[in-house]
């Protein structure tokens, strides 16, 4: 029987970079936004506080961009502070190369395992779906599930009790399917 498992965030992830008043390397994304206008040009920012003093650094998302190349959808959102738009724009490879940022997604997700029906049979074949690209260590989701140490994950895999098409000694933010025999 099939399991379906979701990893579901629970919070923005912390964006890395230097604050320049402190020593702290980590930024709190709240989902607000800032937008300017000069004449028809538009500059756009996801603000961030630092967690060590409370400072505020912009994540550029818009610079200098004509009014008519924006999507009036995207910036109603940024106007109404959409939280969902943070993230999706946090998650943008492009947005993270031009501000110089990485994302710490420590403790901003959560596994879903739908109960704890699965614990005890013999062979267990999982299904993992991302609501949202969070990387993670598919052993590590698989120790989760199933209340099982890093270590004794690793000998399943050793053993040819863990199997998946997907190599699940890396990071992986896709959607990937498993099969456990004990």
């Amino acid at each position: 029987m099939l399991t379906h498992w979701a990893v579901m965030p629970t919070r923005l992830p912390l964006v890395l970079r230097r604050c320049h008043a402190c020593a702290s390397g980590t930024f709190r994304a709240h989902g607000k936004f800032r937008v300017n206008a000069n004449h028809k040009l538009l500059d756009a920012w996801l603000l961030a506080l630092c967690t060590g003093c409370g400072d505020t650094t912009k994540v550029t998302i818009l610079e200098r961009a004509h009014v008519r190349s924006v999507r009036p959808e995207l910036l109603d959102r940024m106007h109404a502070n959409d939280p969902a738009l943070a993230g999706e724009l946090l998650r943008d490879g492009v947005v993270r190369r031009r501000n110089r940022i990485a994302l710490d997604w420590t403790g901003a997700w959560r596994l879903d395992t739908g109960g704890a029906d699965h614990l005890d049979r013999e062979v267990a074949e999982v299904s993992v779906r991302f609501e949202a690209p969070v990387p993670v260590r598919p052993l590590r989701l698989v120790a989760d599930g199933f209340g099982l140490s890093r270590g004794a994950t690793e000998r399943l895999l050793a053993e040819g009790k863990l199997v998946s098409p997907v190599r699940l000694t890396g990071r992986t933010s896709t959607d990937f399917g498993f099969l456990l025999k004990r």
